[in-house]
């Protein structure tokens, strides 16, 4: 089944394809059919994952995948969560916002650095779809004083996972797939759409 990915992210697209790797799913990304970004309204991750797939599977007639995730970091009150990706104002600029981040926790002692990702991921089967599939994992850890390791985006390089004193971007990526925010939200939607089979 042809699925669309709301997002132009080809890194979560491989990370997607990987963890959905088997399930029968074909996913282009919605950048690729000239789909522009869903605007994010929602006061909430599920809300916006909710919002990017109904927009994807509306302006494509197909279903679709959305998600949305982010950082929260305990000492900045949950910030940047919602804004993750435009937290330094530009939307994906990632080095702008790696380093707001480093310089708001600049002050901060390294037990007060305690940070996790957090990633809902909603299934439309079509863009009136009422009862969409949403699920929902956390990845627990803290935020490095410098950024380290040359895999992944966004926020990896500064993520640290809390069992491994790795960072995201220094993690194989078949591992990080398996410890991450995103891997644990998927494994849950693929033993979901298992049963469902």
């Amino acid at each position: 089944m042809r699925l669309v990915l709301a997002s132009g992210n080809r890194g979560k697209l491989g990370e997607l394809a990987d963890i959905l790797d088997g399930l029968g799913f074909d996913l282009v990304l919605q950048s690729t059919l000239g789909i522009g970004d869903a605007d994010e309204t929602g006061q909430s991750f599920v809300e916006n994952a909710i919002l990017k797939a109904r927009h994807a599977a509306r302006e494509s007639g197909l279903p679709a995948l959305g998600d949305d995730s982010g950082l929260c970091v305990d000492a900045l009150g949950g910030a940047p969560g919602l804004y993750s990706a435009r937290y330094a104002g530009t939307h994906g600029d990632d080095a702008a916002n790696r380093a707001k981040l480093l310089d708001a926790l600049a002050g901060i002692d390294d037990a007060g650095r305690a940070a996790h990702f957090h990633c809902a991921i909603a299934l439309l089967r079509s863009a009136e779809d009422p009862t969409p599939l949403v699920v929902e994992g956390r990845w627990h850890g803290h935020i490095a004083r410098a950024p380290r390791g040359d895999r992944g985006f966004g926020y990896d390089p500064l993520f640290v996972d809390a069992h491994s004193g790795l960072t995201a971007a220094e993690l194989d990526p078949a591992e990080k797939n398996r410890l991450s925010h995103r891997g644990r939200a998927l494994a849950l939607l693929r033993e979901r759409l298992d049963t469902k089979r």
